[in-house]
């Protein structure tokens, strides 16, 4: 959990009251034995701030779930089956336009993939999953963006559906004391859409710990989709690559 605020009083220099928080919650549990292997992971994160000229903003907003189970074929090579589920929680607004512009919220968009493929376990610390065939749905609960055919489903419609591939590669290493790096890259590609366009999703966590209590991390956050039309300046849409990153200092328990 990360605090910031801000407190001016006749100050010169300018600037503006603000307060802030963005919390984090990052849990793994993994099964090996025999050949048995069975892999989850759940991350949540959530972010607020408030100034006095803008009022409340959202500044971090995800959930995620991933589970993959294989069944040993032979050393560290499993036969397996993967699902990814990656949404957010509240809605999100594009605060540059006046007024402010709707663009997300719960399950809008929605991402729920399923595959089956093979998954390689060399080290505890590194697992690649290659799903050469894969199902992605892309969910628009919303009435208002699936009217406007946001994140590619076709105007009216609340759900897109591709086929193709999926490759997963997740890393989670201590290369310092203290000091441990997470990444997950998913790499998509449709099959029967522009093939050669793949979607990226690219995430980073550097942690590094001060004390018992107390941390710094650092998050990166790419993605590329190509059915994801955003607007620029001169009034055009199409794909473009989108990057988030953060930095927090905070208070952190480990289990």
């Amino acid at each position: 959990m990360n605090l910031n605020q801000v407190s001016l009083s006749n100050w010169v220099a300018g600037g503006e009251n603000a307060i802030g928080f963005d919390v984090l919650l990052n849990y793994s549990a993994d099964y090996k034995k025999n050949k048995h292997l069975w892999q989850n992971r759940f991350e949540m994160a959530y972010g607020l701030n408030r100034t006095e000229a803008d009022g409340t903003k959202k500044t971090n907003d995800k959930l995620y779930y991933s589970s993959t189970y294989g069944y040993e074929m032979r050393k560290n090579l499993y036969l397996s089956a993967l699902l990814n589920y990656n949404t957010q929680f509240a809605k999100g607004y594009d605060y540059k336009t006046d007024p402010r512009t709707y663009i997300s919220r719960f399950m809008s968009p929605g991402y729920l993939t399923a595959g089956l493929g093979l998954t390689w376990n060399p080290k505890a610390w590194i697992t690649a999953t290659l799903s050469a065939i894969s199902w992605r749905g892309t969910f628009v609960g919303s009435k208002i963006l699936s009217d406007e055919g946001a994140f590619g489903v076709e105007p009216g419609k609340r759900l897109f559906s591709e086929m193709g591939g999926n490759l997963k590669v997740e890393m989670n290493y201590e290369f310092l004391k203290n000091m441990t790096i997470f990444s997950r890259v998913d790499l998509f590609s449709n099959y029967l859409e522009e093939p050669q366009n793949v979607d990226v999703r690219w995430d980073v966590q550097l942690n590094m710990k001060v004390n018992k209590w107390f941390s710094a991390n650092v998050t990166t956050n790419m993605i590329y989709d190509n059915d994801t039309k955003i607007v620029q300046k001169d009034g055009s849409k199409g794909p473009r690559l989108q990057f988030k990153e953060s930095l927090g200092i905070g208070f952190q328990i480990n289990f």
